[in-house]
Formats: structure tokens, C-alpha cells, sequence
């Protein structure tokens, strides 16, 4: 199973950016290159959401529309990292932010990194 871990999280004020990255275990590559790459987050008291995910070639990627235009997702195949680039930074955008990975043989969770906006 590949290992995935999360990082770039930290305490932001409203309007300000965060970059979060997400490394994978997977020595080869083979796996990654094949697999769907995703951002969820989970607000305290709520449900983890769908943030953004991304293909395997980088073409199409899919975003919540509370994040649309604020977030960009993207993947080095070469690196095999997953990046969410977050812009405007809202409150609400408070979480624990995992990275997911999705191929044939399963799917894989990090640990979570943490995304805190003051007002």
C-alpha cells in the first residue's frame, strides 16, 4: 500500500495562502502514474469532503465549488507529489486537510495536515 504524507499546513489570516504538498511512497512510480490524486478536508463536527482531485495525466481535475477559483490542484508524475496551491483563505476553509490516492488495486489516506484561517 502506498504511504502518502501531507505538509504545508499551518495558521493563515483571512485572505492570506497556503501550499500544501503530499508525498508518496511509491519508489517506482508505477502506481502514482496511474492514480487519482485527491485533496479532501474534514471541518470539526462535519463530514470529509471532496476538495479537489486531479487524473493521472494532470488534464482534468475537479473542484468543490466553495473552493472554485480560490485552489489549484496539480501533480509531478516525475516527483509523484500532489500539491493544492490555496488562495483567498477564507474561515471556513478551516480543516484537516488529507491527501487520497485512488488506482485499481485501492486507495490510500495520509495522516492530514492542518489548515486554521483567523478572521
Amino acid at each position: 500500500q502506498v504511504q502518502l504524507v501531507e505538509s504545508g499546513g499551518g495558521l493563515v489570516q483571512a485572505g492570506g495562502s497556503l501550499r500544501l504538498s503530499c508525498a508518496t511512497s511509491d519508489a517506482s512510480g508505477r502506481i502514482f502514474s496511474i492514480a487519482t490524486m485527491g485533496w479532501y478536508r474534514q471541518a470539526p463536527g462535519k463530514e470529509r469532503e471532496l476538495v479537489a482531485n486531479i487524473i493521472s495525466t494532470g488534464v482534468r481535475k475537479n473542484y468543490a465549488d466553495s473552493v472554485k477559483g480560490r485552489f489549484t490542484i496539480s501533480r509531478d508524475n516525475a516527483k509523484k507529489m500532489v500539491y493544492l496551491e490555496m488562495n483567498s483563505l477564507k474561515p471556513e476553509d478551516t480543516a484537516l486537510y488529507y491527501c487520497n490516492l485512488q488506482s485499481p488495486w485501492g486507495g490510500s489516506w495520509g495522516q492530514g495536515t492542518q489548515v486554521t484561517v483567523a478572521p
